[in-house]
């Protein structure tokens, strides 16, 4: 009868407006939100601001990196090894075993981070121009990189036996760079729903995966003394149309079916979250969530929000897929993506040049360039944005030699014109040109990147400080001249009469404004990737 009648709640519809009554409130028992300025409230929330130290920042470094980066098969490798027929399930067989026989939690101690050096990582992301740094605190595979007081399946524990945020909060902190953490495990809940599956096909068909597994089962193993539960958190019955890979997308903000977490569930995410705030001490926090963790059916991820603001003043808390109201209180974050105009409040774009986790097949196929993702950069510091950009590391802690040679890309252009991205703030228009003039929209919490990929020297893009203009090209015309459009003769924007302009990289340049724009004469190039020109106000 518990089972029935817990299965028919996991069918319902959470469809409950964006309000403070919530199903399933947090337990303050163990961990407690601070108490302070900040209420878990959005009219509370709405009133602490995004920092000025971030919006002079623009550009951060992230590693996104973890126990998923063993197998080198790419994100989400936890779940997809339990997808039969999957590239990742296919890839696990071969390589490590059945994943009735051998699943995720006999992936954690081939975790090593043999290789791996945080303070030259951090220095080296320095050189790039990195103004702040992030890390991955834990994600959906539900394992803690620290020394966890609540989950111990950690990095401490297992794997590495390293307490991995430690080391990476003092590198930061050495460097001089604010230090950002992400939480992903709030959604281990109906992400490993996968691991209670077993085979419908082969030898193995119908023999269950290891998701099901208790603290009993481990008698004689490596893991005696540990409970799978405490990983993959299975103890429930599956999500509405769980054996369908794709439903999980539509359940994202626990509705459409997705079975409610547990008190207990939603009670340990935010013990964890506050215990690795307050011993590592982050100015930055970010979730993959729409909203909030837990958001909207549980106060949890408004509680670690308000204790987070009430903490540090100078914090900035990233979520996804945010009304203009929730704007005001916390920072949006756009993954892989940027809205197509300018942004009242500061905002940010999550990005890599691969895989979120280390994935062989991307490495051999290429790399995002760094001509491409400075472009990206140009045009989110255009519209009031900043970029966190992920370097995959393999699991041994190091980054391969593709990943090296964008870093040096990146480094030599940031060298020469990073006077033109930091500290700037919007001009009176984020730019012109063919993609500029594109109705380019987001699809859920980003994922429109691709439409930025034609971006050439037709389009500019403009930044400013208090003494310059910044105009950027996306490209060098293959003649030489270079016609600003937005800056004609008799524009209303920018009356100064313009008669030089200053090239980075180069020098002075002589240009001459016409009914038509701003006529440049561009020298052979002093860069690889793209022009900038700084006009004086």
């Amino acid at each position: 009868m518990r089972k029935t009648i817990f299965s028919l709640l996991c069918l319902m519809t959470l469809s409950a407006p964006a309000q403070e009554s919530y199903r399933i409130p947090v337990s303050e028992e163990h961990e407690q939100m601070l108490k302070g300025q900040y209420e878990p409230t959005w009219q509370s929330l709405e009133t602490h601001q995004t920092p000025e130290w971030f919006r002079n920042a623009k550009f951060g470094i992230w590693a996104h990196w973890g126990a998923q980066c063993v197998e080198g098969s790419g994100d989400w490798m936890a779940r997809g090894l339990y997808q039969e027929g999957s590239g990742q399930y296919k890839h696990h067989v071969n390589n490590y075993g059945h994943p009735s026989e051998f699943g995720y939690k006999d992936i954690l101690p081939l975790f090593k981070a043999e290789k791996w050096n945080p303070e030259a990582l951090v220095e080296r992301y320095k050189r790039c121009g990195a103004q702040y740094f992030f890390v991955l605190g834990n994600h959906h595979d539900n394992y803690d990189l620290w020394d966890s007081k609540y989950q111990p399946w950690n990095s401490k524990n297992i794997g590495p036996k390293r307490d991995i945020l430690d080391e990476w909060a003092k590198a930061a902190k050495k460097a001089g760079l604010p230090l950002g953490i992400s939480f992903h495990a709030d959604h281990a809940w109906t992400w490993f729903e996968p691991s209670q599956r077993y085979d419908l096909e082969g030898d193995k068909a119908g023999v269950w995966y290891d998701g099901n597994l208790t603290k009993e089962d481990g008698k004689g193993k490596w893991w005696e003394g540990l409970d799978p539960q405490m990983l993959y958190q299975q103890n429930h019955p599956m999500s509405k149309g769980s054996w369908d890979n794709g439903a999980i997308h539509g359940q994202w903000d626990w509705s459409h079916g997705a079975c409610p977490p547990s008190k207990e569930f939603v009670t340990n995410f935010f013990d964890r979250t506050i215990d690795a705030i307050n011993r590592y001490n982050p100015d930055l926090i970010y979730f993959d969530v729409t909203v909030l963790p837990f958001y909207p059916i549980s106060d949890c991820g408004m509680k670690i929000a308000a204790h987070m603001y009430n903490k540090n003043p100078r914090a900035v808390v990233f979520g996804k897929i945010l009304n203009d109201d929730q704007k005001k209180a916390l920072t949006w974050d756009v993954e892989r993506g940027a809205p197509n105009q300018m942004i009242e409040q500061p905002w940010q774009t999550c990005n890599c040049i691969g895989g979120w986790h280390y994935d062989t097949g991307i490495y051999r196929r290429g790399y995002r360039t760094a001509q491409n993702m400075v472009k990206q950069l140009v045009d989110i510091v255009s519209k009031n944005g900043n970029l966190l950009l992920n370097i995959p590391l393999r699991a041994d802690g190091t980054y391969d030699e593709k990943a090296a040679q964008f870093l040096d890309e990146l480094e030599a252009w940031m060298s020469q014109n990073g006077e033109s991205i930091f500290g700037t703030r919007p001009w009176v228009r984020f730019g012109e040109g063919p993609v500029a003039e594109k109705p380019i929209s987001i699809n859920a919490q980003g994922f429109n990147e691709g439409q930025y990929n034609g971006m050439d020297s037709r389009d500019i893009r403009f930044n400013q400080t208090k003494k310059y203009l910044y105009a950027t090209a996306m490209g060098w015309p293959e003649d030489g001249k270079l016609t600003i459009k937005s800056l004609a003769k008799g524009n209303p924007d920018f009356k100064k009469s313009i008669t030089n302009v200053y090239l980075l990289g180069h020098g002075k340049l002589k240009a001459r404004q016409t009914s038509e724009g701003l006529v440049v004469e561009l020298p052979q190039p002093c860069n690889r990737i793209a022009p900038v020109l700084r006009i004086t106000k």
